[in-house]
Order: structure tokens, then sequence, then C-alpha cells
């Protein structure tokens, strides 16, 4: 199975869900590969939002986040990231925890690591 084929559409009709486990964090799906998981999606984060229980986190997947509004801030790095910042993880690396005072929107876009052994 793979992501479907989409052409444009208006993402506003799509509706906001929670996010399981994550209090204050909603997503709306726009495309995804069922079978395994990728995603490319729109995170947000209600204003006052920390992950700093969970501690930072790594996966198994590539993962590239724009933040489109707002901001959140790396308690780890002790930087603010806004509107217009790009971040591109490769499998393992550890980010976070996160913090976000304003509240954020973000494309976030998941996928397997295809590199050749």
């Amino acid at each position: 199975m793979a992501k479907p084929q989409l052409e444009f559409f208006d993402t506003e009709m799509l509706p906001w869900r929670a996010v399981s486990g994550e209090a204050g964090v909603s997503e709306r799906v726009l495309a995804q590969d069922a079978g395994t998981g990728l995603l490319t999606r729109l995170v947000r984060w209600d204003p006052g939002v920390s992950t700093s229980a969970a501690g930072p986190v790594m996966h198994e997947f590539f993962e590239e986040v724009l933040v489109l509004s707002g901001s959140l801030h790396d308690l780890r790095l002790n930087e603010t990231f806004g509107a217009g910042c790009y971040a591109c993880r490769p499998p393992g690396m550890i980010h976070g925890p996160w913090e976000s005072a304003e509240g954020c929107i973000m494309l976030e876009t998941r996928y397997e690591n295809h590199s050749p052994r």
C-alpha cells in the first residue's frame, strides 16, 4: 500500500483529531500509508503544551517538520523556533523535549529510510 494520489484540496475541510496520549496536541492527516504508518499531517499544539515529562524522543523513520505559525521552544537546546523554521531528522536522531507558550501549527512528513545497505 502507498499514500493515495490526491489533487489539491482545502485542508480546512479535514477535522482536527486529538493525538492519542498527547494532551493539547491535534492533527489533520493529509495523506497516510496505513500499512506503514508513514504520513503527512498538520500538527497543532495548543498554547501551554509541554512534552518535558516525556523527555527526548527518537524514532526509526525520517521526519521533516516545518513550523507554519506560532513557535515552540526546545528545552534541550534552549532555543525557540518560529514560523519558517525547518527540521530534518534521520532515524535515530534524538530531539526534544519541547514546549509552546503560544501554541503552533507544523507540517510534518514521515517516511522510511531507503538508503542502500
